[in-house]
C-alpha cells in the first residue's frame, strides 16, 4: 500500500427537500382542506476515525464526496425523507484543515471519533405548515435551504511516543527493525526510507509506539532532500531519539546539523525532550570511538549512548531511557481531554 499523508477533498452536504403544496379531495367528506408535507433534510458530511487505516491513499482516487438531498414533501401530510450521510473514514493522527491550510477544524486522535463537516439544509415547509384562522388555503411552499460546502484539507501526523531523527544512513530503519517487528527498506544509500515507518517496542514488560522519518539534510526545511514534510509525523512524539552516525567525518557538526533543520522547522520539535546516541559503534576502533563520542558530548552537553544495531549493542539502553524520558514527560504534562462532537 502506498502512504500518502496529506490530500485535498471536496465535500457538499445535500440541500433539503422542497415542502409541497396539497389540497385534501376526498369522497364523502365535506371540507378539505391543505395537506402537503414538509420536505425532508439533507444529508450531512461526517468525518469519522476508525482502525485499521496508516495513510491518506484513498483520497488520492476520489476527491469529491457529496450526500443525497432530501425528498419532497408530499400530499396527506407526507414528509420527505432525510438524505443519506456520507462518511470519510481516516486514520488515527489525522488534521481536518480548512482551504487555507492553517485553519484546524478538527483533530482527529481517537478512533471512534466522529466530526460533522458540512451540515445538510433543512427541509421547506409544504402549505399545510402556514395555515392560520384566516388563511385557511395557502397556495405556497417553503423550499429546502442548499447544503454547505467546502474544499478542505486532510493531513497525516502519525501518532507515536517516541521518534527517530537524524541523517540519511545514521541507522534509524536499522534501529527500528532490530527493537520492533516492523520491516523497514534498509540499504547502504541515502534515502532508503521513502515515507514514516511505525514499530510497537517492547522493553521490560512495556510498549511503545516508535516512528521512524526519512533522514534529514542541510537546508530540508528549504526543500532540500526530500524536504521536512515528514517531520510532521514526529510532532505527536512526547521524545526523540536522536541517533548521529559514527563513521561521519564530525559526529558533532552531525548532530548539529539536524538540530539547525528542526529549529528553523519549529512548531515546538526543536524544544522536546531527546536521548542522542552515537550509532554504528561496531564500525568503529576504540580510538576513532572515543574522539566521535567526545565531539558529540562537546556539542550536546550530555554523554551520548553508543549503540549497534547490528550487534545490539546498546540498544536495551537506549529504549530505557526513552522509556524514562517518556515516564518524566508525563509526570509533568497533565492528561489533556480531547474534546469531540459525537
Amino acid at each position: 500500500m502506498k502512504f500518502l499523508d496529506e490530500a485535498k477533498v471536496y465535500v457538499r452536504s445535500g440541500d433539503g427537500g422542497a415542502g409541497c403544496v396539497s389540497f385534501r379531495r376526498e369522497k364523502f367528506i365535506e371540507f378539505g382542506g391543505p395537506d402537503g408535507g414538509d420536505g425532508g433534510r439533507g444529508g450531512d458530511v461526517w468525518v469519522e476515525c476508525v482502525e485499521g487505516l496508516n495513510t491518506l491513499i484513498d483520497y488520492r482516487y476520489q476527491q469529491h464526496f457529496k450526500a443525497r438531498k432530501g425528498e419532497h414533501g408530499s400530499g396527506r401530510n407526507r414528509a420527505g425523507g432525510k438524505g443519506e450521510d456520507v462518511v470519510l473514514k481516516v486514520p488515527a493522527g489525522t488534521e481536518i484543515l480548512s482551504e487555507d491550510r492553517e485553519t484546524l477544524i478538527a483533530d482527529m486522535t481517537q478512533v471512534g471519533q466522529r466530526v460533522r463537516l458540512a451540515k445538510g439544509g433543512n427541509g421547506g415547509f409544504g402549505n399545510a405548515y402556514f395555515t392560520t384562522s384566516t388563511n385557511r388555503a395557502p397556495r405556497h411552499a417553503n423550499p429546502g435551504l442548499e447544503g454547505e460546502e467546502h474544499w478542505l484539507w486532510l493531513r497525516l501526523k502519525l501518532i507515536a511516543d517516541a521518534g527517530l531523527v537524524g541523517l540519511p544512513n545514521a541507522g534509524k530503519s536499522t534501529f527500528l527493525a532490530a527493537v520492533t517487528a516492523a520491516k523497514p527498506k534498509i540499504a547502504d544509500y541515502p534515502f532508503t526510507t521513502l515515507h514514516p515507518g511505525l514499530g510497537v517496542v517492547r522493553v521490560d514488560t512495556r510498549e511503545f509506539v516508535l516512528a521512524d522519518i526519512p533522514g534529514l539534510i542541510e537546508g530540508a526545511h528549504e526543500g532540500v532532500g526530500l524536504g521536512d514534510k515528514f517531520l510532521a509525523h514526529v510532532e505527536r512524539c512526547r521524545v526523540l531519539l536522536h541517533l548521529v552516525e559514527g563513521t561521519s567525518e564530525d559526529a558533532g557538526a552531525a548532530y548539529r546539523l539536524v538540530r539547525t533543520e528542526l529549529e528553523a522547522y519549529g512548531h515546538g520539535l526543536a524544544d522536546k525532550p531527546e536521548v542522542v546516541a552515537l550509532s554504528k559503534a561496531d564500525a568503529l576502533d576504540p580510538e576513532t570511538l572515543a574522539l566521535q563520542l567526545e565531539r558529540l558530548e562537546a556539542e550536546t552537553g550530555q554523554k551520548p549512548l553508543v549503540l549497534s544495531s547490528a550487534t545490539r549493542q546498546g540498544v536495551t539502553e537506549a529504549l530505557r531511557a526513552l522509556m524514562a524520558r517518556m515516564d518524566a514527560v508525563a509526570a509533568e504534562t497533565p492528561a489533556e481531554r480531547v474534546a469531540w462532537q459525537p
